[in-house]
């Protein structure tokens, strides 16, 4: 079936649908187990559950259906807006679904606690995804990539993986792994993000087609270098969106001040009320 001679064609890789097989079992496993601890102490709140579902449907539109054919054959955009969606949109939801007590157990055994510890350091996190995401768009290795299906699907879910660390330092839900004061917080999103930023305008200024694997459609008029513009254009919403996570916790960190500032003078207020009592209360020699 073709529209514009699109490749609409069925994508059910076993590595793409096992792996979010996986995650819904994984999710369910850990609600279900912390349930049997203590339901009253392990509140699942609805958006919680919504955010799970959301990324799961995501994650199947983009994996599961025509979207991943055309991706891998035809248009280099389709590609990024793949990527944008696990990365920008899965991931974050994906964190917002997980409350600290579905992921509190992993912390129970030292081996996992000091390797989650070290995996979701800022430094580290950054660079994983940042490293993972340029590896994988290295001309030779995304050309075996998209020869060979199972192959591209582990770069999605190493992507998406990748992902979730780098969104840890913003988003995860047990303190004892996120420790970034707000200032930290908004130099790391300023930070993170441009490796990608400078690939992104190489796609869209350089002048060159990178990947001339493609087979663009004719009935589309466009060319394989616009195309790829394309998705150089769609690699830098994750930019906008950095910019709208950084406003809040910018007033975030500017209330916290305003908070600290004031229980200072409340503070000192006290202090010059109890110096004033005293001072009255000393009797006269």
């Amino acid at each position: 079936m073709t529209i514009n001679d699109l490749n609409l064609t069925w994508a059910w890789s076993p590595v793409a649908l096992g792996g979010i097989i996986l995650l819904c079992a994984l999710y369910v496993l850990g609600i279900w187990r912390g349930r049997r601890r203590n339901s009253q102490d392990m509140p699942l709140k609805a958006y919680q559950v919504a955010a799970f579902a959301v990324a799961i449907l995501a994650m199947a539109f983009v994996l599961l259906t025509p979207v991943d054919s055309i991706a891998r054959t035809q248009l280099f955009s389709v590609h990024m807006a793949q990527i944008v969606t696990l990365t920008t949109l899965c991931a974050p939801l994906l964190w917002i679904a997980s409350p600290s007590w579905l992921l509190q157990p992993l912390l129970a055994r030292t081996g996992i606690r000091r390797i989650s510890q070290a995996l979701t350091h800022p430094l580290v996190a950054s660079l994983a995804f940042n490293l993972t995401f340029l590896i994988w768009h290295a001309p030779t290795l995304y050309h075996l990539a998209l020869n060979h299906e199972s192959l591209y699907h582990l770069e999605m879910l190493s992507l998406l993986f990748v992902a979730l660390l780098n969104w840890w330092p913003l988003l995860g839900s047990l303190h004892e792994l996120r420790r970034l004061s707000y200032p930290m917080q908004m130099l790391y999103v300023f930070l993170d993000g441009q490796p990608i930023d400078v690939f992104a305008f190489l796609l869209v200024f350089s002048g060159a087609v990178f990947y001339p694997w493609y087979a663009v459609p004719p009935q589309l008029h466009i060319s394989a270098f616009n195309d790829q513009a394309v998705g150089g254009a769609l690699l830098l919403l994750p930019g906008l969106v950095d910019l709208l996570v950084m406003s809040p916790l910018f007033f975030r960190w500017l209330a916290q001040v305003e908070e600290r500032n004031r229980a200072n003078d409340q503070r000192l207020h006290e202090l010059a009320e109890a110096e004033e009592a005293a001072r009255h209360n000393t009797p006269v020699s």
